[in-house]
């Protein structure tokens, strides 16, 4: 079964119907999926990227984790944010179905875990703490998921609300969702931002890098950085949504060799480099018309 990792695509369903389409020709059923957030927002095509991935989800064969986007539609949703110029979601919001989609999209994880050939790995929408284990990493996130997927949306609604809190546990478990779904960037003592980093050391993979971890991380959030490939990273927002503004955007997919494959039989890393397994699809159009 072929891993085939998929950078944000923002509702650009063209593009991703496109990938779907040629992993299909290629790969017959023998695919799965991991979706790195961010599905939905600024495109046009919202409910078609949901339904798709949706059904291969109930399947068995696509994995999608929550980015700030789908946060954004949540928070919408309950009453804590109005809908802004550049939202696209309307459609999910006024659909018939609207009520299904919700509760479908608070039970998705924040991270998924797994293996991408010999390699241990997460797939988050932004970013990690830098100082995170995978079981730490693990452990974080699904104590956040518990909240998200809450069957009682008053506290979904006061844990998404962004009124200071002093209860610690929802401060840390805020901290963490906002790490997990917004960071770029973070400080000497790990506090993260959303902002870019000043520096290219103050980026919060260059922190992760330097503690050595032993597994992988595939992420996107990123679009001005575009197509990140490191050892144990793989960032994949290529700005599909964003073409046109001073650049071309792509819908990129990352194609690790699969659990116990090696291109010449050495026994490589899928997370070392150099590393050719991508595909981009061009953007159709301009979708995202601010500057």
């Amino acid at each position: 079964m072929q891993k085939i990792f998929i950078g944000d695509v923002q509702g650009c369903g063209i593009e991703l119907v496109e990938l779907l389409d040629r992993a299909a020709g290629q790969f017959g059923e023998e695919f799965e999926i991991w979706v790195v957030g961010d599905l939905i927002n600024r495109g046009p095509y919202n409910l078609l990227c949901l339904d798709r991935v949706r059904s291969l989800a109930e399947a068995g064969r696509a994995r999608y984790v929550l980015g700030n986007h789908e946060i954004a539609l949540l928070k919408v949703w309950l009453g804590l944010r109005e809908v802004r110029p550049n939202d696209t979601f309307a459609e999910v919001l006024e659909s018939s179905e609207v009520e299904g989609w919700i509760d479908w999209l608070r039970r998705r994880p924040l991270m998924e875990r797994g293996r991408i050939g010999s390699t241990s790995a997460a797939m988050v929408h932004a970013s990690v703490h830098p100082d995170w284990s995978l079981d730490e990493l693990e452990t974080h996130a699904r104590r956040v998921e518990r909240r998200l997927g809450d069957p009682d949306t008053d506290r979904v609604r006061d844990f998404l609300d962004t009124t200071p809190t002093a209860d610690p546990e929802l401060a840390d478990d805020r901290d963490v969702l906002g790490r997990l779904t917004s960071c770029r960037s973070v400080d000497a003592q790990m506090k993260w931002s959303s902002a870019l980093p000043l520096l290219e050391l103050d980026s919060w993979h260059r922190y992760w890098s330097a503690r050595g971890h032993d597994y992988g991380v595939v992420y996107g959030h990123w679009a001005m950085q575009g197509l990140h490939v490191a050892p144990g990273l793989r960032g994949l927002d290529t700005a599909c949504v964003h073409h046109g503004r001073g650049h071309d955007g792509f819908l990129t997919a990352w194609l690790p060799l699969p659990e116990g494959a090696s291109r010449d039989g050495s026994g490589r890393s899928a997370f070392d480099v150099p590393d050719d397994r991508f595909w981009q699809i061009p953007a159709q159009r301009r979708y995202y018309m601010v500057d």
